[in-house]
């Protein structure tokens, strides 16, 4: 599915582009003959590709930071330890993935991470989350219940300490810079609730079940 909607937003941005080069007249200081489908292509597409290669490339060492992190802990019984004092909740929302499986403890780190507001710790540990998920697809290339269920909680996750937003706030001088950290934890724990809620709805539909079995 996301194929296609990756292939329809690229044929819809060209089409757009092509459109807006026929219709308008053209500009006689342009150094080029169709300006906007040369900036989708040379500013949109290769840019885009540039500036994807450069988030790999920067995202490399903090995933070998959080991961050695995550091992150690791993190692040390932390995951184990965490992951049986959260089945009672982890069971019922992720109730094809075994307790100590390694995506379990991927997926309790991330969530931690982000309720800390630390997002670039919550990055590597998402990706490794979504990897050790897919060992356990049946159908690759599908997503399944388990990880639509955690793409839910990390896109809507409480945040308890809204670190960056704390920290703008203070670099702009504001005399109260915590003072949203109430609204911003019922809101959401609002989002996340409708998230997990509209997702385990949404799985339940024989449409996506023949998804998974097709």
């Amino acid at each position: 599915m996301l194929n296609y909607i990756w292939l329809a937003l690229i044929i819809i941005g060209i089409a757009v582009a092509v459109g807006k080069d026929i219709t308008q007249p053209p500009d006689p200081a342009a150094e080029q003959q169709f300006p906007a489908i040369m900036k989708v292509t040379n500013e949109g597409i290769i840019g885009s590709a540039k500036t994807a290669v450069t988030l790999a490339l920067g995202l490399i060492g903090i995933m070998a930071l959080w991961l050695g992190i995550m091992k150690i802990a791993e190692q040390a019984g932390l995951i184990t330890l965490l992951a049986k004092l959260l089945k009672p909740l982890t069971s019922r929302l992720f109730p094809d993935v075994p307790a100590e499986h390694p995506a379990m403890g991927a997926m309790i780190m991330n969530i931690s991470a982000n309720m800390l507001g630390l997002a670039n710790a919550a990055t590597p540990l998402g990706l490794k989350a979504m990897e050790e998920l897919n060992k356990l697809n049946k159908k690759l290339g599908t997503a399944t219940d388990a990880m639509c269920t955690f793409l839910v909680i990390n896109t809507s996750n409480v945040q308890l300490v809204a670190a960056p937003v704390i920290a703008i706030r203070v670099a702009a001088g504001s005399a109260n810079p915590t003072e949203f950290l109430g609204a911003a934890i019922v809101a959401t724990t609002i989002s996340t609730i409708v998230g997990v809620t509209t997702v385990k709805l949404l799985a339940k539909l024989p449409f996506y079940k023949k998804q998974l079995e097709g």
